[in-house]
């Protein structure tokens, strides 16, 4: 078979190894070192001599203060190329099949380097954003409308506050309070905010609860964003639910959010991952009133851990070859003789995601 190899450069930094530790007292992220991580997507679609095309998400989303995307290489049996769409805000690598037995294999391999974040509250420094991307983070999308119940519940929420912070706090709050995570969803849930409003039905994962928080804060006149990514690591704080559990990552995808405040800049929050220590952290017994929950709701309000890797933060995502729209691009995504496949099926599809320290 032939293979082919391309570059995509990048930035790098220093390793550490993966490692566990018991469940800290406090949960508090705080910038201390970066460490790079390589992560290595294979698949092997079973074609059965039929054309088809996959798309693998690499890392392209960059902050100075926590994110380096780093080089990414690939090896495939096929044509490939890697595409940076600077438009949408994506990168990944396009593997093509014609028809024929030659078997569809495609390697992509990742390096990224994070590190933790705390970001000052005060608003004191001199972060902001131009006209355009103040208008691209309060847009509305297809499953975040920001107007209708949206806008109505964002006003109720944050009622008479009226500085930007005590409105990111009291939405911040309200989705910790009202929402719940629920294993049953698929993956990590598709973000449909107003139907989750309409039917009032506030239970998902990741993808739902924190695209609730970033349409809600659209709507309270908040720049926000989701952040979609992989865990790669576990929690330095001992915390299971918040974490990788072993190098192979293939489920391990995982979004945040993220809000904009004049003078503090981007401001992550995760309450999508109280909710998940809610149900999951053993011993799968706690509530809101745990201290364990309440050190994560702290600290998942301007800090997070740097043992996740974001690639892209793209809502309504067309790929070139693929029908139809994707409400984000966080999954593998591959079509076999014009069928899509399951992304959230990799042992069918088929693919693995693993990681290493690098």
């Amino acid at each position: 078979m032939t293979l082919t190899r391309r570059t995509f450069i990048g930035s790098a930094a220093a390793m550490t190894c993966l490692g566990s530790v018991a469940r800290a007292a406090q949960y508090a992220p705080t910038p201390s070192g970066w460490r790079t991580f390589v992560l290595t997507t294979r698949i092997a679609l079973p074609r059965q001599g039929a054309a088809a095309e996959a798309w693998v998400p690499v890392p392209y989303h960059a902050d100075e203060t926590w994110a380096r995307p780093g080089a990414t290489t690939f090896q495939t049996t096929g044509e490939a190329a890697l595409v940076r769409d600077d438009a949408q805000g994506i990168a990944y690598v396009h593997a093509r099949w014609d028809a024929g037995e030659t078997p569809a294999a495609l390697e992509v391999v990742s390096r990224a380097s994070v590190q933790d974040r705390r970001v000052d509250l005060t608003g004191s420094g001199a972060a902001e954003l131009s006209d355009a991307e103040r208008a691209l983070h309060l847009a509305a999308t297809d499953f975040i409308p920001t107007n209708g119940l949206v806008l109505d519940t964002a006003r109720a929420i944050v009622g008479d506050a009226d500085d930007d912070l005590t409105k990111a706090r009291r939405i911040y709050d309200w989705v910790v309070e009202q929402t719940e995570r629920n294993p049953e969803t698929r993956g990590c849930g598709l973000g449909d905010v107003a139907s989750m409003l309409a039917t009032g039905d506030l239970t998902g994962k990741c993808a739902d609860l924190n695209a609730l928080y970033v349409g809600l804060a659209r709507a309270a006149g908040l720049p926000a964003r989701d952040l979609y990514g992989l865990r790669v690591a576990p929690s330095a704080f001992g915390y299971k639910a918040l974490g990788a559990g072993s190098e192979t990552v293939t489920k391990a995808q995982h979004c945040r959010a993220e809000v904009f405040i004049d003078g503090a800049g981007w401001v992550p929050v995760d309450p999508a991952d109280v909710r998940k220590v809610v149900l999951e952290e053993p011993p799968k017994t706690l509530t809101l009133a745990d201290p364990e929950v309440a050190a994560v709701r702290a600290g998942l309000f301007g800090g997070a851990e740097g043992n996740w890797l974001c690639y892209n933060t793209a809502h309504d995502v067309t790929l070139p070859g693929l029908t139809g729209t994707l409400p984000f691009f966080m999954y593998p995504q591959a079509v076999i003789d014009g069928v899509p496949q399951d992304e959230l099926d990799p042992a069918t599809f088929t693919y693995e995601i693993s990681v290493a320290a690098g």
